[in-house]
């Protein structure tokens, strides 16, 4: 017995060495198209260059993420199979509902890759057009405005539920399904306000069909320098929310293949190629050697404030 364990050891670790010796698969969570898609077919091009072997996404949808997710926390630890997931189904949806089985410490991390600023807007039908002539209007008349989601314990969710909470706001939130119809409505002055996914903001504000009061992060971004963070403004000045990325594999994965991965996430991020593409589409690179897991419990425990405050529990 014990010269089986030994070989099946010795084995094993033939096998973490020689990794990868096939094609990888990399889970996204939604469906083709959106914010999360985009960054995880990038990452699988480049990961492919650097690992040496084909990284295939497969788009596995459903239940706000948490089905993708939950199939890579349950995938076996060889390092062939990983999920490019944002914060939603890694950190979010297991505080919201208790269908959700899994963790974020159900994953090995391996590293974060990018963030995107949520954007807050009102419809031009509004009259309002800076942070201060919102929270004045919201303050005169609480409980009489609204503002639009993509859904229920959505980053854009707890992003209006957060500036809520600081500015002691009473602003009714509606769950729409997707951007769209919030975009419509937005359009028709159906709704005061609404938060948006940057990337998916800028057109309409570009074209001038929706005002930009603020941005989510504290940071200005680089794909809208023009749009002032929320906390400039003291009534909102710890409001820091973003959609992030990041690769996660499952858990227990040996430290050699998880060694592996990191390098090539790494050495996949300093591209100037793949740095181009993600902030084309109004992403920020994450900085290098991020602390994954003090970021991981930090982000969680934010979200936990947000969603006990608002009362969100499914």
């Amino acid at each position: 017995m014990a010269l089986l364990a030994v070989g099946m050891a010795s084995s094993a670790q033939a096998q973490d060495e020689n990794y990868p010796n096939k094609p990888v698969t990399l889970v996204v969570a939604y469906p083709p198209g959106g914010s999360t898609d985009l960054t995880g077919r990038a990452v699988a091009d480049q990961l492919s260059k650097k690992l040496g072997v084909p990284v295939v996404v497969e788009n596995v949808g459903g239940a706000g993420g948490a089905i993708g997710a939950q199939k890579v926390s349950r995938a076996a630890p060889d390092g062939y199979t990983v999920l490019l997931g944002a914060n939603n189904e890694i950190a979010i949806n297991r505080l919201i509902s208790s269908s959700v089985k899994y963790s974020y410490k159900d994953f090995t991390p391996i590293g974060l890759v990018a963030s995107q600023p949520l954007v807050l807007v009102t419809s031009v039908n509004s009259g309002v057009k800076t942070v201060d002539q919102f929270l004045k209007a919201v303050k005169a008349k609480p409980g009489q405005y609204s503002y639009g989601s993509s859904g229920v314990g959505t980053s854009l969710h707890l992003a209006g539920e957060m500036a809520k909470q600081q500015a002691g706001l009473f602003l009714t939130h509606i769950p729409y399904r997707g951007v769209a119809p919030l975009t419509t409505d937005l359009y028709s002055g159906n709704i005061d306000y609404g938060v948006f996914v940057l990337s998916s903001g800028l057109p309409h504000i570009r074209s001038g069909k929706v005002v930009a009061l603020g941005i989510t992060e504290k940071k200005r971004s680089a794909a809208a320098p023009d749009i002032a963070p929320l906390a400039d403004n003291s009534a909102l000045k710890d409001m820091d929310i973003s959609v992030w990325f990041a690769l996660m594999a499952p858990p227990k994965l040996p430290e050699a293949v998880a060694a592996k991965l990191r390098k090539a996430l790494a050495e996949s991020m300093a591209e100037p190629e793949f740095r181009k593409k993600l902030e084309d589409t109004g992403s920020t690179i994450a900085p290098a050697n991020i602390d994954m897991a003090k970021f991981l419990v930090d982000e969680t425990a934010k979200y936990q404030k947000i969603v006990d405050f608002a009362k969100i529990k499914e």
